[in-house]
């Protein structure tokens, strides 16, 4: 089946400006406009139907694309964004990118022929080009991520002082030697975490070798398989932070599996308080992501813009929190 994306493939256009050209939301030269529809008429592109008979109004939906909805963490984020659109009248259509550029270019040009009101987007990476080319087509909320390049809405979380409160908080009971489970460097909340949490020691008057630093992928595999690698190279270490609690959860696995325990032998902080966070064991101590006022602000923000195009972008950046249960302990003497 051929999509919008193939058409602005073939005429060498962005999929926004195949949409503009449609639908005549913005003036496009003639020339262009020409290279477009002759595209439309060599590939054979016809749009749903239905999304024609609406394109002049409301479809009442709202695109949401997410990196993977498999994390409890967005799964969270997800059914708050599905609630509070729910509350609105607007029905939310889920799509997982998988961490692929080109699964989330594929999915755009889907969500736009679908003639969604607006759209929700946290990339698993910065996809300036990607994103562009969708919010010049259509009301868009970015979330969680910044691309500079590019004026649109932004709802994020403060990664930097999270990770400083979860380095204050081990340096606190007395953790000298303490090493981190990290996140993909090329996200853009893993560094921001690290650089708080590095913050913190430096206050303390400690240091964070690169030898305990491992890392690794949000996942709970690969947790484990990082929390391994640090013990290897850092064996001395008494505490761990991971950037996030499932890599968190599988630390704790390959802790065990040494006969090492939680908080006795090694304390452990974890990121993003999902609902495991409480049921794992020991209970994971970690810094909670305000998982509810994620969703509603961002769909607070997208329907404002669905209102108000032409206002200023807005960039809302929301507090993260410590929340002690009983995977850290103070250092032994």
């Amino acid at each position: 089946m051929t999509t919008i994306a193939d058409v602005a493939r073939h005429a060498g256009v962005s999929v926004a400006t195949v949409s503009h050209v449609m639908n005549r939301t913005r003036h496009v030269e003639p020339e262009t406009a020409e290279r477009v529809r002759a595209a439309i008429t060599a590939l054979r592109y016809s749009p749903n139907s239905l999304a024609r008979s609406l394109r002049r109004g409301e479809t009442k939906t709202i695109g949401l694309l997410l990196p993977d909805n498999s994390n409890p963490f967005f799964a969270g984020v997800a059914r708050q964004i599905e609630d509070a659109g729910f509350v609105a009248g607007y029905t939310v259509i889920l799509c997982n990118s998988d961490g692929s550029a080109e699964k989330e270019e594929r999915y755009l040009s889907v969500l736009l022929a679908k003639q969604i009101d607006g759209l929700i987007f946290a990339g698993s990476s910065d996809h300036a080009r990607v994103f562009s080319h969708l919010s010049a087509a259509v009301p868009a909320v970015l979330l969680d991520r910044e691309i500079h390049s590019v004026n649109v809405d932004t709802v994020l979380v403060d990664h930097d002082h999270g990770g400083y409160l979860a380095g204050r908080h081990l340096a606190g009971l007395g953790h000298e030697r303490i090493g981190v489970i990290g996140g993909p460097r090329d996200s853009s909340s893993s560094p921001a975490r690290l650089r708080g949490f590095t913050r913190a020691l430096k206050e303390v008057g400690l240091d964070l070798p690169a030898s305990s630093v491992v890392d690794s992928d949000y996942h709970f595999a690969g947790g484990r398989l990082a929390m391994e690698r640090l013990m290897a190279q850092a064996p001395d270490i008494t505490a761990v932070f991971a950037c996030n609690d499932l890599m968190a959860m599988g630390a704790i696995t390959a802790l065990r599996s040494r006969g090492l325990r939680v908080p006795d032998d090694m304390s452990l902080v974890g990121f993003d308080d999902i609902p495991y966070a409480v049921t794992t064991w020991p209970p994971l101590t970690t810094i909670a992501q305000p998982v509810e006022k994620i969703g509603t602000r961002a769909v607070s923000l997208l329907l404002e813009r669905v209102g108000e195009p032409a206002a200023p972008s807005r960039r809302e950046v929301l507090a993260p929190v410590l929340v002690e249960r009983e995977s850290c302990a103070p250092a032994r003497g």
